[in-house]
């Protein structure tokens, strides 16, 4: 054998084997192109198009501000209260939707996944970019209006804001990864999903502020409630975008909660753990694929 044909077989790569997430980075330009790919079929054929982005989100606002504003009176009660429940609903539309199309994302690319090798955790991180791509006109006329009602927050606060949405994408693309792959020998993973994602508005302080529920449960209950990193994650984004626009008292302070950043950074830290173990279920899991899809 010839000192070319050794280096040549040196230089290749066993079928399948991959890194994991950092194979994912090593091919950015695939990621790139399954990400440009869903954004233009989005929605093709649609009269439409983007302005779904907005209409979706801002019909989910009306549902929740009539039903919790109005006849619960919150919005009375509390100073810019549309402000504070967009805020929320916004992150966990980005969560709902991050977590409910990554877990999908493998089945849902069968065909591909059966003819060609390429790195199965593409199709997941292109889901998560994709929402969060979404995401972004809603963040956009959040902060348009609040910008009109005086919104004048600090680099901290700042801050929160870009620490909720790393939250929200960590903890999503983990829960995806598990799910994902359950789901592509289990297909009972995804009615579970949709389970979760039933309650993830309600088990977070959107449609209510934290006071409320410090006033009805144990405090080790709340301590654990607070641990939920989607409840970390909204109370940041409150914080950073609703708080600023209020004149800051002790008292509204009080609706947002304290220890922000303490449970901030449980949260975030309790998502990388979900991540690096979606990960490892996900690599376990991944060499049956092709089998069980």
């Amino acid at each position: 054998m010839s000192a070319e044909s050794t280096r040549g077989d040196q230089n290749l790569v066993a079928p399948g084997a991959s890194l994991g997430l950092l194979s994912v980075l090593a091919r950015r330009h695939l990621l790139w192109l399954l990400v440009r790919k869903d954004v233009q079929i989005r929605y093709r054929g649609s009269v439409l198009g983007w302005v779904w982005s907005y209409l979706k989100p801002a019909a989910q606002f009306a549902v929740y501000y009539i039903a919790v504003g109005e006849f619960l009176r919150l919005n009375s009660s509390m100073p810019n209260f549309p402000i504070y429940l967009f805020s929320g609903l916004v992150l966990i539309n980005l969560f709902n939707e991050a977590f409910g199309n990554s877990t999908r994302a493998v089945v849902d690319n069968s065909d591909l996944i059966k003819k060609i090798y390429l790195p199965r955790e593409l199709f997941p991180v292109s889901s998560v970019i994709i929402a969060f791509v979404n995401f972004l006109p809603q963040l956009l006329v959040l902060l348009v209006v609040c910008g009109f009602v005086g919104w004048h927050p600090s680099l901290l606060q700042i801050a929160c804001i870009l620490l909720a949405m790393l939250i929200i994408v960590t903890l999503a693309l983990g829960l995806g990864l598990l799910f994902g792959a359950i789901n592509v020998g289990l297909r009972d993973a995804q009615n579970i999903v949709e389970m979760i994602l039933l309650f993830t508005t309600w088990l977070s302080p959107v449609l209510y502020n934290i006071s409320l529920v410090r006033g009805v449960v144990p405090d080790f209950v709340l301590v654990l409630y607070q641990l939920n990193p989607i409840t970390g994650a909204v109370g940041l984004m409150h914080y950073g975008v609703w708080f600023p626009t209020t004149d800051q008292t002790p008292e509204v302070a009080s609706l947002v909660g304290s220890d922000i950043l303490l449970f901030g950074g449980l949260g975030l830290a309790l998502s990388l753990v979900l991540l690096i173990v979606g990960q490892v279920v996900f690599r376990k899991l991944e060499k049956s694929f092709a089998q069980n899809l």
